[in-house]
């Protein structure tokens, strides 16, 4: 049994330049940072009692004969790639909401991803997650998504994330001090809005025609330099707040249906409360919204948005982890399947220990 464990994203800077209809031509950057909010993606291999070959729980609980009853996109994508054929149980778990603005959907590919590699005794690094599970939503699951994400969630921390013209992808830490970061994070305030939206839906408002949107994704692609000038500097940390502001501002107009009269009320009476600037999290329409608040004023903003739920978050710089291996269970299901194909039950089979067959 594995249990993988990959976190969600926040993003500050540079959202819309990381898609490749965008970069492959322009470039772009993105300053982002994951926090300690995570998928978790529980995999084993299906003992060989049941009819059923695939079991699969999430929102939906799925008992399946075959790959294509599969009704889950991103797993059954994902295990046609990886061409996997014994049968397995798969349990993913989140702690918060899909369709939030978080990256969910590209921790659970990653996450899972992670999981099957480990199933199969090998161990990929951060790159190769990261540039798989771009592969397979974008190429495979043929979704309209960034390049972002995937990349957040394989490698965990706060970090500039550069595409090159021609889609080259390099990965940059932000090497700033214990406590600048910690500077930083305490000034954040995350609430969720309760507005559910599809990323793919928002980003299809602008990403089709980002033709027409250069002055808008160039502006957002250099405050990402700017932000970073700024965290590594020695002026004050506020400054970040006020550029988020200028940041959102550039995002709303990409598109009608980045903002709505809901989030500009939300986001109004977190300024007027005391906020410095904020930004929806992902492409936008819903999902959590991220504040910039210095901590003196984060009470009253607290107050004013009171009817949201606030979600405190520290970041988190692990990115996708195995934090369960059980190979011994692994094992063991091997040697029932073993059996079973031989016409051999199980009862006949003594586990009571381990050293009384050999391992493969």
């Amino acid at each position: 049994m594995i249990i993988s464990r990959t976190p969600y994203r926040i993003s500050f800077f540079g959202g819309g330049t990381d898609y490749p209809a965008w970069y492959n031509d322009h470039g772009g950057e993105v300053l982002a940072a994951t926090i300690d909010k995570y998928a978790y993606i529980t995999c084993r291999y299906m003992p060989p009692f049941f009819e059923a070959k695939y079991r699969i729980v999430w929102s939906k609980i799925e008992v399946c004969r075959t790959l294509q009853e599969i009704v889950h996109p991103a797993i059954r994508g994902i295990l046609d790639y990886l061409h996997i054929d014994r049968g397995l149980e798969i349990h993913h778990q989140g702690d918060l909401p899909a369709r939030s603005g978080m990256g969910s959907s590209s921790s659970f590919t990653v996450g899972l991803l992670h999981a099957l590699y480990a199933l199969q005794g090998q161990m990929p690094g951060e790159r190769k997650l990261a540039m798989e599970s771009i592969y397979i939503e974008q190429k495979v699951l043929k979704e309209l998504v960034g390049s972002q994400d995937q990349v957040s969630a394989a490698y965990g921390g706060l970090n500039h994330i550069i595409f090159s013209p021609g889609g080259e992808i390099s990965v940059r830490p932000v090497t700033i001090s214990k406590e600048r970061i910690k500077e930083l994070n305490s000034s954040l305030m995350l609430f969720y809005t309760g507005l559910i939206r599809t990323a793919a839906s928002v980003a299809e408002s602008y990403v089709k025609e980002v033709g027409r949107k250069k002055r808008q994704l160039r502006v957002m692609r250099d405050m990402v330099d700017e932000s970073i000038a700024i965290l590594a500097g020695n002026q004050g940390i506020d400054a970040f707040g006020d550029l988020l502001h200028e940041a959102w501002q550039a995002k709303r107009s990409l598109s009608d249906i980045v903002s709505n009269l809901e989030i500009d009320e939300m986001y109004k009476a977190a300024l007027s409360a005391g906020a410095l600037g904020g930004k929806l999290t992902g492409a936008g329409g819903g999902g959590f919204l991220l504040l910039f608040v210095p901590p003196a004023r984060q009470e009253a903003v607290k107050e004013k948005l009171k009817h949201l739920i606030r979600v405190p978050f520290e970041f988190d710089f692990s990115g996708s982890q195995i934090i369960f291996f059980d190979p011994e269970q692994n094992y063991i299901q091997e040697e029932m399947e073993r059996a079973s194909m031989d016409s051999v039950t199980f009862r006949e089979m003594d586990y009571s220990s381990t050293t009384q067959v050999d391992k493969p």
